[in-house]
């Protein structure tokens, strides 16, 4: 395993002010995440897990601390550089799928490939390469009303490691899914991590998916407990 982290986080800490109030919704977060890492973080609502994803993504910055992704310290970064690094090096996955409706699995996937710039024949290929990974080939041209809750965030999960991001950061993945589905959705990152040495944290209220953890964290009130 390769044992350069794609991800440092330091002392990372996150503070919101409400009213008179301040807030220290992620306190002092120290984190590594490697290539081939299945990193899993687990808590309540509100313990700071999805605010903790959004420093590391560069959708939020931090009070103070800092993040490294590849070596790239996020918080010296513009909003416009933390917009190209996004799009190069981190895949998305959301609990609520963010497909869009109008499109087929196919195209949902190829969209952010055309975006950025792929030449026809690359996309293409890419795209399918990446539905068969997740086993929806034969679903491609179906839109996200046709397919299950399982398999639209299979389509999502496609989309996400298409551009092939070295990082991929999960907010609740089996959130909307019954018990079984939700399991075959971790084994599928999990076999992600495995096969493309790529680095996933997962933030999740499923306790069982530390099971399949390379790596687990339990959060609460913003710091990782023992």
């Amino acid at each position: 395993m390769n044992t350069t982290p794609l991800v440092t986080a330091r002392k990372l800490t996150r503070v919101f002010s409400i009213g008179s109030d301040r807030i220290r919704a992620v306190k002092d977060i120290d984190l590594d995440v490697l290539p081939g890492q299945l990193v899993i973080i687990t808590g309540r609502s509100g313990s700071g897990k999805t605010t903790l994803l959004n420093l590391l993504a560069g959708l939020d910055r931090p009070t103070s601390g800092s993040v490294c992704i590849n070596d790239k310290d996020t918080c010296a970064l513009t909003d416009s550089q933390l917009v190209g690094l996004r799009r190069r090096e981190i895949g998305f996955v959301f609990q609520s799928f963010g497909l869009l409706p109008l499109l087929s699995a196919y195209e949902n996937v190829e969209l952010p490939l055309r975006i950025a710039g792929w030449k026809r024949h690359d996309r293409e290929q890419r795209t399918k390469d990446c539905l068969s990974l997740v086993g929806l080939s034969r679903r491609a041209n179906h839109r996200p009303y046709e397919l299950s809750g399982g398999e639209r965030q299979r389509v999502a999960i496609a989309r996400a490691i298409a551009h092939r991001p070295s990082l991929i950061l999960a907010d609740e993945p089996t959130g909307e899914l019954d018990t079984t589905t939700g399991a075959a959705i971790l084994a599928l990152l999990k076999q992600i991590v495995e096969e493309q040495q790529v680095g996933i944290v997962v933030v999740t209220h499923d306790t069982s998916a530390v099971k399949i953890a390379t790596v687990s964290h339990r959060m609460s009130d913003g710091a990782f407990g023992e």
